[in-house]
């Protein structure tokens, strides 16, 4: 882990959209910042682990106004070196706690990212801080994964997302506490590197809870960003709260 960086340092960072191909595809996008750009209206938008700018970028060039929040320098040095990237306002800081100047439309989190605050403290105080960065009627947006438990057999605590001779990769759940771990191991020239990065995973009704003590509501619940209808068989959900105007 690289010094102040979090678990996004320079090593991870200097792959980040490579290994996140799929994630950077056209279409994927897309559908996110349709969704975004009709949320944000004519107001700014806000984004808690901004990252390389995969999101923000295009949704600035839609001509919304949009600030970050991210942790990791090495991270938004990416997105700086990126065109239009320095006219992006980033904050160095905890998602969870840090503050910027001013109000927004939206305030967006993506990608599972809420599961990189690895406390219920954490991820309640994260709600209260958006609420207090949102206009009235402003609305605060998650993408994240809906828990997987159902693949762990009885007594297994590991779930492997991705088997290939040069890389493993596999999830570990700690159910009694809902701390969970995405683990990589990397094989090349004969050497092996392993990373493993910390998550707590969190369930659509506790959400809505840590919205609730927020003063937030549910508006929408979907499947994901083409708004199919959420279902127990969903495996993530893109939900959208809102501040009351009054």
């Amino acid at each position: 882990m690289d010094d102040g960086d979090g678990y996004f340092g320079e090593r991870v960072a200097a792959t980040y959209d490579e290994s996140s191909a799929d994630m950077f595809e056209p279409g994927a996008v897309e559908a996110v910042v349709d969704v975004l750009a009709a949320l944000a209206g004519g107001g700014r938008a806000l984004e808690l682990g901004i990252g390389t700018g995969r999101i923000a970028l295009p949704l600035a060039r839609r001509g919304v106004p949009v600030c970050g929040i991210d942790l990791s320098r090495a991270m938004v040095a990416r997105l700086r070196a990126k065109p239009g990237g320095d006219a992006i306002g980033v904050t160095i800081g905890d998602f969870a706690t840090t503050r910027v100047d001013g109000t927004f439309a939206v305030a967006y989190l993506v990608f599972n990212t809420i599961m990189n605050l690895t406390t219920q403290a954490a991820q309640v105080a994260c709600f209260g801080n958006v609420a207090a960065h949102l206009d009235p009627g402003g609305c605060f947006v998650i993408e994240v994964a809906v828990p997987d438990l159902r693949r762990l057999p009885a007594g297994q605590n590991v779930v492997p997302f991705h088997v290939s001779p040069t890389r493993w990769a596999f999830d570990v759940y700690n159910i009694a506490t809902q701390a969970m771990s995405s683990n990589y191991v990397e094989v090349a020239g004969g050497g092996g590197e392993y990373t493993s990065i910390p998550f707590r995973y969190v369930w659509p009704a506790e959400l809505d809870l840590m919205a609730q003590l927020a003063g937030l509501r549910l508006r929408e619940r979907w499947d994901g960003w083409t708004r199919e209808s959420f279902t127990s068989e969903s495996r993530q959900h893109v939900s959208i709260w809102e501040k009351p105007t009054s």
